[in-house]
């Protein structure tokens, strides 16, 4: 009888967790980049069990190159991307079924920075200068409207292509501004490599405010009920990093000990204020006021409908 009754308890254990694992649904995440404070809320919500007490079973993917990231969410390859909102109306334009389902840094990123000491004090100084760029497309036309409110044009500076080499540039003097460095990252760059720097920011020049780090699906999964779940979870982990930072930056360094150095310290510190507290609710008027500056950009044919583009997922 004992012997019966142990078979039946190890059996009946087996089964539970046999249940369990079965019940976790998996749903894998594209990353933009490579892990980096940018994400501490999808790192909070896997290490305090959130992404688990939804059921599901969450992995987040670095992309081998980024600029896949969206190809990959629309041909299925992954169930979300993290992607930007500028680009997605790009991509939109272009064909792909993509939709923002969610928001997980809520203020523009992007800078156009100087040396603290330099001769450039505003974006008027700019004129004649040489201005060091990583990518074209959005941020051409962010710097031109920039630009315009000083009256500058962007035919009176010079762009360089330096790849992704953006700080080393403007210290070692081949440019004397760049465009496109995260506020959150470049300066304290800079302050290490003992370099002040001082950052214009788009939003407070003509440029439209937008969401810098968005979660998008494909637009077969926009009504998948996994989706919900892992914005909830994503919530929770937003609140928690506001409530407790300290504990929330130990447990991000214990999941990522790699990242546990000054300029990710400080950058985990600097982007707590930018993290979406209601990640699943979408401001359609920003959507709405983000595309009529992408048209009249000239970067898309004409603003898209809201519900193109961006929606409320229940």
């Amino acid at each position: 009888m004992k012997r019966m009754l142990l078979a039946f308890a190890i059996a009946l254990s087996v089964s539970m967790i046999a249940s369990a694992s079965q019940a976790a649904e998996k749903l894998t995440v594209m990353l933009e980049w490579f892990v980096n404070p940018d994400h501490a809320p999808l790192v909070i919500a896997a290490q305090n069990g959130y992404f688990e007490d939804a059921g599901l079973d969450v992995e987040l993917v670095p992309p081998a190159d980024p600029s896949t990231v969206p190809r990959l969410v629309a041909t299925g390859q992954a169930d979300i991307g993290i992607h930007y909102q500028p680009n997605l109306y790009l991509d939109r334009a272009a064909g792909l079924p993509l939709k923002r389902i969610g928001t997980l840094v809520e203020t523009p990123l992007n800078t156009v920075t100087v040396l603290a000491d330099g001769p450039i004090k505003s974006l008027k100084d700019l004129r004649g200068k040489k201005v060091g760029f990583s990518v074209t497309g959005f941020e051409d036309a962010m710097l031109k409207r920039m630009l315009e409110g000083e009256g500058v044009a962007l035919t009176e500076v010079q762009l360089i292509n330096v790849n992704f080499a953006l700080s080393p540039s403007l210290i070692g003097g081949k440019v004397d501004a760049t465009l496109g460095g995260f506020r959150n990252f470049e300066l304290t760059q800079m302050r290490i490599e003992g370099h002040e720097g001082r950052s214009f920011f788009p939003e407070e020049h003509g440029v439209p405010v937008y969401d810098e780090l968005i979660f998008v699906t494909r637009d077969a999964l926009a009504t998948d009920p996994r989706l919900p779940r892992f914005l909830e979870s994503v919530e929770k982990a937003a609140i928690f990093l506001t409530n407790h930072p300290d504990n929330a930056w130990k447990l991000f360094i214990k999941a990522y000990p790699n990242l546990d150095d000054q300029l990710n310290r400080q950058a985990f510190t600097d982007t707590l204020p930018r993290f979406a507290k209601r990640p699943a609710a979408l401001d359609r008027g920003r959507y709405q006021r983000f595309g009529e500056f992408m048209a009249a950009s000239g970067l898309i044919p004409q603003a898209p409908p809201v519900e193109d583009v961006a929606i409320e997922i229940r």
